[in-house]
């Protein structure tokens, strides 16, 4: 049985998948900060450190991409 924690994770890294493929970066950046912050809830679930520092350090550096694109 799926528990509402998998489906999250799932959802986050359609959301990945979706802004790579996207060509706008404001855009993706969005979907890569809503993403990686579904996938570091999960990452939270499971008890992974290395997955739950990765997706933190991914979503700040997508937020900060986001941030610094918007003041252009």
């Amino acid at each position: 049985m799926v528990d509402a924690f998998s489906i999250l994770g799932a959802m986050g890294l359609v959301l990945i998948i979706v802004g790579i493929a996207l060509k706008s970066r404001k855009r993706r950046d969005i979907l890569y900060i809503f993403g990686g912050t579904l996938l570091e809830i999960y990452s939270i679930y499971i008890g992974d450190i290395i997955f739950i520092v990765l997706q933190f350090i991914f979503t700040v550096v997508a937020v900060y991409d986001f941030i610094r694109i918007k003041k252009k």
